[in-house]
C-alpha cells in the first residue's frame, strides 16, 4: 500500500535542532529558559498590536487560563461557538460554568452575531449577563470581527478569541490573535506550525501576562519557601517545546503560503463540480491560511458521505467530517443553545481534505485521482 496521506501531519523546518540543542548544551530542560523566552518574543513581533504573549503547554490551557483572569466562576454563563473542536468548550466546564452554544453564520461559519446577541439577551433576562464571548476562527477562517466587537461593547463583555487554527490568517489586514480582550494560539502537532503540543495566551496587558504566567506555574507566591495563596496550574511550556516552535517560526511564513497553494490545487478541481462547494473568504476582509480545507457536498445529490471516507481511506488517504457541533455532542445536550441550524447542517454536509504544507505533486495526484472516483 502507498504511504500515508494525513489530513495535516507535522512540517519541520530545519532549523529545529539548533534551538534544541542549545537547551541540552545549557541545560535547560524546564518550564522556562531562553527557548520559552524567545518564543515568547518572536510571537509578539510578528503579531505587532502590542502583544504580550505567554508561552503555554497547549491551547486549551490558554482557554482556561483566559477565562479565570477573566473573572468567571461556578455558575457563570459563557457565550461559545457551537461548531468547533471541543477544546473550546471543555475549560468553560472546568470552572463550573455554563456555555451558552451559538449557532454558525453561513459566510465564515463561526459565530452568528444575531444568536450571540440573542444568547447575551437570555442571560441579562436571567439576571447573569454572560461573563465572556469566545469567539472561533474555524478552519483558519476569521469571524466577524467588527460585528462581534460591536456587540462586546455594546453589552460590555469581554472577547476570547480561539485563534487555534488562525496563525497567519488576517481580517482587514490585522492578524488574528489579536483581536480579543484575551486570546489563544495552538502550536498542537497537526496545526500550521507546531511545538509537538503548546499553546500561547496573547494580552495587550504586561501586567495581564505576568499573572497569567504566575498562575501557569502553580502560582508560586514571592517567598524563600513554597507559599501559595491561589490556585495555581502546570501550564507552562517547556524550553525543549519552545525550542521547536522558534524553528517553526523561521518558516511560518513558508508554511502559510504552502496552505494556501493546497487552497488554489482545490479551488481548481472543485470550480466546476455541481455537488461540491470549497470552503473560501467571502471577501477581501478575509485573508485565511487556509489550514484546512472543507468542502460542503449538495444534499441533493447522490453524494455519501460515508461512501466518500471509505473511498479515501481504501487509498490511504486520511479525510474526516468537520466538527460535530457542542450543543449536539452528548456531554453537553442540556446545554442551552441559540440560534437556527446552520452548523448542523454544515456538519451533515462538510468533509476537511488533505491540507498538510507538505503535501508533494505525487499526492495531490492520488487526491487528485480518488476525487474523481469518489466526488466527480
Amino acid at each position: 500500500m502507498e504511504e500515508k496521506i494525513w489530513l495535516s501531519s507535522p512540517h519541520m523546518g530545519g532549523g529545529e535542532m539548533k534551538y534544541i540543542q542549545h537547551a541540552f548544551d545549557e541545560n535547560w530542560i524546564a518550564p522556562l529558559g531562553p527557548n520559552v523566552n524567545g518564543l515568547e518574543k518572536d510571537l509578539e513581533k510578528y503579531l505587532g498590536q502590542h502583544s504580550h504573549v505567554a508561552a503555554l503547554s497547549s491551547g486549551s490551557a490558554a482557554i482556561h487560563l483566559s477565562l479565570i483572569l477573566l473573572g468567571v466562576e461556578r455558575g457563570d454563563f459563557v457565550i461559545c461557538q457551537s461548531l468547533t473542536f471541543s477544546a473550546t468548550a471543555n475549560p468553560i466546564i472546568y470552572l463550573g460554568a455554563q456555555p451558552l452554544f451559538v449557532d454558525s453564520e453561513k459566510d465564515t461559519w463561526n459565530l452568528c452575531p444575531n444568536a450571540v446577541e440573542e444568547a447575551i439577551k437570555f442571560g441579562i433576562s436571567k439576571g447573569k449577563k454572560p461573563k465572556a464571548i469566545v469567539t472561533v476562527s474555524l478552519y483558519g477562517l476569521p469571524y466577524q470581527v467588527d460585528e462581534i466587537k460591536s456587540l462586546s461593547e455594546k453589552y460590555d463583555i469581554p472577547v476570547i478569541e480561539d485563534s487555534a487554527e488562525a496563525l497567519g490568517s488576517t481580517y482587514k489586514g490585522q492578524k488574528c490573535g489579536t483581536f480579543g480582550d484575551i486570546s489563544v494560539i495552538s502550536f498542537n502537532g497537526n496545526k500550521i506550525i507546531t511545538t509537538s503540543g503548546g499553546g500561547a495566551l496573547i494580552v495587550k496587558d504586561e501586567s495581564l501576562k505576568k499573572r497569567a504566567v504566575f498562575l501557569a506555574t502553580q502560582a508560586k507566591d514571592d517567598a524563600l519557601h513554597y507559599e501559595h495563596s491561589s490556585i495555581g496550574y502546570n501550564y507552562r511550556m517547556s524550553n525543549i517545546s519552545a525550542g521547536i516552535g522558534r524553528g517553526q517560526m523561521e518558516v511560518l511564513e513558508e508554511r502559510i503560503a504552502q496552505r494556501r497553494a493546497n487552497h488554489l490545487f482545490y479551488q481548481d478541481i472543485f470550480k466546476d463540480h455541481p455537488y461540491c462547494s470549497l470552503h473560501t473568504e467571502p471577501s477581501d476582509d478575509f485573508y485565511s491560511n487556509h489550514w484546512l480545507n472543507i468542502i460542503t457536498i449538495d444534499p441533493d445529490s447522490k453524494i455519501e458521505i460515508k461512501e466518500v471516507i471509505n473511498g479515501f481511506s481504501a487509498a490511504n488517504i486520511e479525510i474526516r467530517p468537520i466538527w460535530k457541533p457542542m450543543h449536539l455532542q452528548p456531554v453537553f445536550m442540556k446545554c442551552h443553545y441559540f440560534g437556527k441550524s446552520i452548523a448542523e447542517d454544515l456538519f451533515n454536509r462538510g468533509l476537511c481534505l488533505p491540507s498538510g504544507s507538505n503535501l508533494t505533486q505525487g499526492d495531490k495526484q492520488r487526491i487528485t485521482e480518488i476525487i474523481k472516483k469518489t466526488l466527480l
